[in-house]
């Protein structure tokens, strides 16, 4: 999986990478070469007294360490260059893959861990990209190349390599075979880490509104010491695998020295070759050690990459058909035909057998209790989830044949929880028209009667904070429905978004409405019966169906849901008056 993730990727890369190998290789072979000629000045120039001799290899070896740093250098520069552009068109990968995402999947995966696995899943695959391109190319070639330099310099003492690397080799595989089930469960505890703490965040005044901090604390305390516990078994792990790696490197220093010593003092080898085969010696150990830091980064990068790689391996339900139909027709209707809506493993349709038509010029309503199915049925109409039975058509097209731009540039959705983004008013409104003129903005916030408040926060720069958290509930609702309106779409979709307006408020802009939207298509879910009096439709839903349709003085009439509705807010509104 982590070849799948990093190897296509890698493509643009190609030139890159085969100059880091050549740079890799002629650093390896400086590297390997220095230790022959040091031994050389203690064989030649020391012990014979030749004092030229070992100014010329010195300055021989001096040059050969500047090739040899530059070369090194200069590839851990490219290394960086192709990590850090591989985690950029990675997270780019991803971030636009989550983008696609309908609800479905977006609900399927969570928000928590979509956000780990862009920011710090991706950060792991990258560390080990770049270890591997700055240290892994050239330990093979010096671990090779040391061996065979070791056993040019002196057979009689190449049992020791012989020894050393098998067992280095036993400890990392022990090792990793241990690691991976704990970076498992450590990327799992990011994930959770990071969706308590947005919870927390996110909510953090209904925390104190009921006096819950003390829970809110025990809860991230526990997700916190269980991702605590996690790193503390690999670090373990770690803490365990380096002294061991250094006792074997300690162990065959000291097993050169002893048996090399004899071999001098039996005439059968130098002491400029006992130092370059130590020198050797070192060297291998040293890539085994560097291979042993890359192997104990690979298991996590492998986790990291199968989640990145479930994330673009997930298709969105709601995707571009084959043949795109761009050709809505004008002023748009939509039309509901037998329409079911199913969740993914969910044993019932929240909506079944839904057909109605809303016409272009004309408003038709949806009201029903809590549940009925009203905002998954609003969901429907912008294809932000796919219809598991019937067809719903916008403009004369299926949603699942028309092409997603087009059908999303005729549409003006207002949704249930109003979202802002950081940045000014404007910003925020040019979300619906991105050409849209000052003088279109203000019109449209006057029509969503936002004007006032937004003259006082500063104009159209005045900032908005991340969610808009800095303006009211009845202010980003206003915000919220202008940001729709300015775009002047074929048909307005608003998910409930009068109810936190007063009812002043909400007839002022209901009536600045009307001439705006006097030849669209208008789709109301309203929880308020007095929102949608003077609708040219209302469709009344209970448990996902439709048990009612028409008029307000009709559906008084006929319908018992609506009734029941209707009664109660009466007796609300009759009780307020009282307690009042």
């Amino acid at each position: 999986m982590l070849w799948r993730l990093i190897g296509p990727r890698l493509a643009p890369h190609r030139a890159a990478i085969a100059t880091i190998a050549a740079l890799q290789l002629a650093s390896a072979i400086a590297n390997l070469y220095l230790p022959n000629l040091n031994g050389d000045i203690i064989d030649l120039g020391v012990a014979k007294g030749d004092t030229g001799f070992i100014v010329r290899t010195g300055a021989v070896m001096l040059a050969i360490s500047v090739v040899q740093i530059a070369a090194a250098v200069y590839a851990v520069y490219l290394a960086s260059r192709t990590a850090m552009s591989f985690g950029r068109d990675t997270r780019a990968e991803v971030f636009h893959q989550v983008g696609d995402f309908s609800a479905r999947e977006v609900a399927q995966f969570g928000a928590p861990t979509l956000i780990s696995r862009t920011t710090n899943d991706v950060q792991q695959v990258q560390m080990v990209l770049f270890m591997a391109l700055s240290m892994m190319l050239g330990a093979p070639i010096t671990m090779v190349g040391g061996i065979v330099m070791a056993l040019r310099t002196d057979v009689g003492l190449s049992w020791i390599i012989a020894v050393a690397v098998p067992v280095l080799a036993i400890v990392v595989g022990l090792t990793l075979r241990r690691m991976i089930p704990r970076f498992q469960t450590m990327q799992s505890s990011i994930d959770s880490v990071n969706r308590v703490l947005r919870e927390q965040i996110t909510g953090l005044r209904v925390v104190r509104a009921f006096v819950r901090e003390r829970f809110e604390q025990l809860r991230f305390a526990e997700a916190n010491t269980t991702l605590t516990q996690a790193s503390l078994d690999v670090g373990r792990l770690f803490a365990l695998v380096f002294p061991v790696v250094m006792l074997v490197l300690n162990a065959s220093s000291v097993a050169v020295l002893w048996f090399g010593a004899h071999r001098v003092e039996g005439g059968e080898m130098q002491i400029g070759a006992l130092t370059a085969f130590l020198s050797y010696l070192m060297q291998i150990l040293m890539s085994v050690m560097m291979a042993t830091m890359m192997s104990m980064m690979i298991p996590r990068a492998q986790v990291s990459s199968e989640r990145i790689m479930a994330v673009l391996d997930t298709p969105s339900s709601v995707g571009m058909p084959p043949a795109p139909v761009r050709d809505l027709a004008s002023p748009a209707a939509v039309v509901l035909d037998n329409v079911e809506f199913r969740y993914p493993g969910a044993e019932h349709s929240v909506l079944q057998g839904i057909s109605f038509e809303a016409r272009p010029g004309e408003t038709t309503a949806i009201i029903g209790s809590t549940g009925a199915g009203k905002t998954s049925l609003i969901n429907l109409m912008p294809r932000l989830v796919d219809v598991t039975g019937g067809r719903l058509l916008v403009g004369g097209v299926d949603v699942r044949e028309a092409d997603l731009d087009t059908l999303w540039s005729r549409i003006g959705l207002v949704p249930q929880r109003p979202y802002l983004f950081s940045g000014t008013v404007a910003s925020n409104l040019r979300f619906g028209k991105g050409d849209a003129t000052d003088d279109e903005l203000w019109q449209a916030l006057a029509i969503a009667q936002a004007d006032d408040f937004v003259r006082e926060m500063g104009g159209l720069d005045a900032t908005i904070d991340q969610g808009g958290t800095n303006v009211s509930g009845g202010q980003r609702q206003r915000l919220a429905i202008a940001r729709a309106v300015v775009r002047r779409p074929d048909v307005y979709l608003f998910d409930d978004a009068f109810s936190a307006l007063d009812v002043a408020t909400d007839a002022r802009l209901r009536a600045a409405l009307r001439p705006v939207t006097r030849d669209a298509t208008v789709v109301v879910v309203a929880q308020r019966v007095s929102t949608i009096l003077d609708a040219d439709r209302i469709v009344v839903l209970e448990d996902g169906r439709i048990v009612g349709s028409g008029r307000h003085t009709e559906l008084l009439e006929s319908c018992p849901t609506y009734q029941e509705i209707v009664l109660s807010q009466r007796a609300a509104e009759d009780a307020t008056e009282v307690t009042a």
